[in-house]
């Protein structure tokens, strides 16, 4: 038992050595070779995003005035037209008072020229005034109506005043900050909070512009893109999908991309205006060239493989690949091809131009299965300790 967990050991540690890096002394030149085919690959692409409520209301009063009542605290849902703050009002009562006295006294004064008015019509009818006195009551009683009008208008003006003292939220959804307090001095200037409606969460991104003609030339434009996840700021993926919806018309010059928005449903409420997080668009390449970046080597942020010609000769090639990768794998978009050959493992040990004699993958760890039965315990562990 013991002696098979020494084995198991060395083996994993002439794998480790052979992964990329180094390789097995087989005392030969024998090098595993893969040739390389191609294969459909589920791929992603992810973009910075800015969550914010489709609805985001700045609240604003439209009085100035101290704060005497705030009726909400920070992150309640409320409803359109619910009361949120009031300010003192006391002058605005005032006036509104005053003009609703300005109003009775128009409205006395338009009595008393209506029954002028009146009177003056019968005697006119039984001679006893000319038409003079007619026209004259007649202008009195007009002119009372007007100034009735024009007083019952202030009365308006006052109330509407007045009603700007009592803040209200215009459309529903949930209270953001609360950056004043009761007794502040506040004006039309001030944010007295932030009403954003989460039912659904807007999620802006931007691509670039070729991406964004990539979108635009197909016919069905954003409706050809497959429904987009959103990684949260935890690192979390958020539960339900979203799907593009918009695209601006406007490149932005100084960055050269295009932005987009993507709508996501928030039943839980978990998503909050303005927060962040990535977007997530899955897409499949077909006839993808896969490799594992084991057998890659990346100098100064350029990635390179060693290739095998026909005559069995390696040769240094730089590879590009897809800026998506999961990790283990790449997928590369230029320098290889279907039917070429590239070296799997020991690549550290191979010059631009070597000879080398190609063996499969799986005669290769064969070797090392077998060079490995092969070793003494000293060699183990010796093996062990480099």
């Amino acid at each position: 038992m013991k002696r098979m967990m020494m084995f198991a050991a060395l083996a994993a540690t002439l794998v480790s050595c052979g992964g990329g890096g180094g390789r097995p002394n087989f005392g030969d030149n024998e090098y595993p070779v893969v040739t390389v085919g191609t294969s459909s690959a589920d791929m992603q692409t992810t973009y910075p995003a800015t969550i914010k409520g489709v609805q985001d209301v700045e609240i604003r009063p439209k009085a100035t005035g101290f704060i005497t009542q705030i009726n909400v605290r920070e992150g309640q849902t409320v409803g359109a037209g619910q009361l949120l703050f009031v300010l003192d009002n006391e002058t605005y009562q005032a006036q509104v008072r005053q003009a609703q006295a300005a109003v009775n006294t128009a409205q006395q004064q338009v009595n008393t020229a209506q029954l002028t008015y009146e009177n003056s019509k019968q005697l006119h009818e039984n001679k006893v005034i000319g038409d003079y006195e007619l026209q004259t009551s007649q202008n009195t009683y007009e002119s009372a109506k007007a100034q009735l009008a024009q007083a019952q208008a202030a009365l308006a003006s006052a109330r509407e005043a007045l009603s700007f003292c009592y803040v209200k939220s215009p459309a529903a959804g949930v209270v953001g900050t609360l950056p004043f307090k009761k007794g502040a001095l506040v004006s039309g200037s001030n944010v007295l909070t932030t009403v954003s409606n989460i039912s659904s969460m807007e999620v802006y991104f931007s691509v670039t512009e070729k991406d964004a003609m990539n979108f635009s030339r197909d016919g069905e434009g954003l409706n050809t893109l497959p429904p987009v996840k959103l990684k949260l700021a935890d690192g979390s993926i958020y539960a339900h999908e979203g799907k593009v919806t918009k695209m601006s018309g406007v490149i932005d010059q100084a960055t050269g991309t295009v932005q987009l928005i993507a709508v996501f449903t928030n039943p839980e409420k978990l998503l909050k205006s303005g927060g962040a997080g990535t977007i997530i668009i899955p897409r499949v390449a077909s006839s993808a060239i896969i490799i594992p970046q084991a057998c890659v080597m990346e100098v100064q942020n350029k990635k390179f493989v060693y290739t095998v010609g026909k005559d069995n000769k390696v040769k240094y090639t730089e590879i590009k690949v897809d800026p998506q990768d999961d990790g283990n794998n790449f997928i590369v978009t230029d320098g290889l091809k279907a039917g070429d050959k590239y070296v799997t493992n020991g690549i550290t040990k191979l010059n631009d131009g070597m000879e080398i004699v190609p063996i499969t993958p799986e005669r290769y760890q064969q070797k090392i299965d077998e060079q490995a039965k092969a070793m003494s315990a000293g060699d183990i562990v010796g093996a062990m300790k480099k």
